[in-house]
């Protein structure tokens, strides 16, 4: 009913920046809370960035002063703005959003994650 696509991802130097978008589409009725996530490997997933339908944000402090998370509601989509990149920073990235469908019901859904890569 609700399908995330995420974007952006690739592979850039220590230091680069990189831009992800997800867009949300399907039977929405709105949207609550997006995030990003991302999961290194042999690591578990993690809070990178969050951001409420009001714009209020909080962010992993790894990332804190690097990374900006912003949406456009209007358009359904989250974005992660991500400066200064380490290679540390490695991970799939996945976005998520709290979806209120056209049937009031709400559930919780994931993109299908995109690969980000930094260089040393």
């Amino acid at each position: 009913q609700v399908r995330l696509v995420d974007a952006g991802g690739g592979l850039v130097q220590a230091g680069g920046s990189l831009r992800l978008s997800c867009a949300a589409s399907g039977k929405i009725f709105s949207i609550d809370a997006m995030g990003w996530y991302r999961q290194a490997p042999g690591k578990q997933r993690e809070l990178v960035a969050h951001i409420t339908s009001g714009g209020s944000t909080n962010y992993a402090d790894s990332v804190k002063g690097r990374f900006t998370i912003s949406r456009d509601n209007a358009k359904n989509t989250v974005f992660l703005q991500m400066n200064s990149l380490k290679p540390e920073d490695t991970a799939v990235y996945y976005c998520n959003a709290d979806v209120v469908t056209t049937t009031h019901r709400l559930d919780h859904y994931w993109g299908q994650g995109t690969q980000v890569t930094v260089s040393s």
